[in-house]
């Protein structure tokens, strides 16, 4: 094809596309009634407390009142008898220190503790909540009633594209 003929098919074709941009146009409408459109969601949450536990356990023994009975007991029996009596009488005062030691510190065979111990305690609750997915807006222009779904809420004049095309 020359170059003539290809710009007057592109003149042509400018034409006809200009013309038809010039069908389509932008005016407003007037908005008759907006309502929202809203969904029920269920967003599960954790919900926790704290509980207190009564539980046992064996109470730990101390060393400390069988090392001061021992050394007590086994100063005390030093300062009695000479000689081979005396080492005897040390070594039996250590012992007999050393359980009164042990027994005065735990309680005389102490036993099992009781203690309160926190648990925590949890579980899953439904959360429903409302939300809005948009709006059912009604309108009016030129003497027709038009119903559509907006993301939002137009307000009183709603933008709209109007398009003139020929019947066939």
């Amino acid at each position: 094809m020359n170059m003539q003929v290809r710009v007057a098919v592109a003149a042509v074709c400018f034409g006809v596309l200009s013309v038809a941009a010039a069908n389509d146009f932008e005016d407003s409408a007037r908005v008759v009634s907006v309502s929202p459109q809203v969904e029920q969601v269920n967003q599960p949450r954790q919900e926790c407390r704290t509980e207190y536990v009564t539980t046992q356990r064996q109470a730990q023994r101390g060393m400390g009142g069988s090392i001061i009975g021992g050394i007590a007991g086994g100063i005390l029996g030093n300062q009695v008898g000479g000689g081979n009596g005396r080492t005897a009488a040390t070594a039996a005062g250590a012992i007999v220190g050393a359980i009164a030691g042990d027994r005065v510190e735990n309680n005389n065979g102490g036993g099992a503790v009781v203690e309160q111990q926190p648990v925590q305690r949890c579980v899953m609750v439904d959360n429903w909540q409302s939300r809005t997915n948009g709006y059912a807006v009604t309108y009016e222009y030129r003497g027709h009633t038009y119903t559509s779904v907006m993301p939002y809420d137009p307000g009183q004049r709603l933008r709209v594209r109007v398009s003139v095309l020929p019947l066939p």
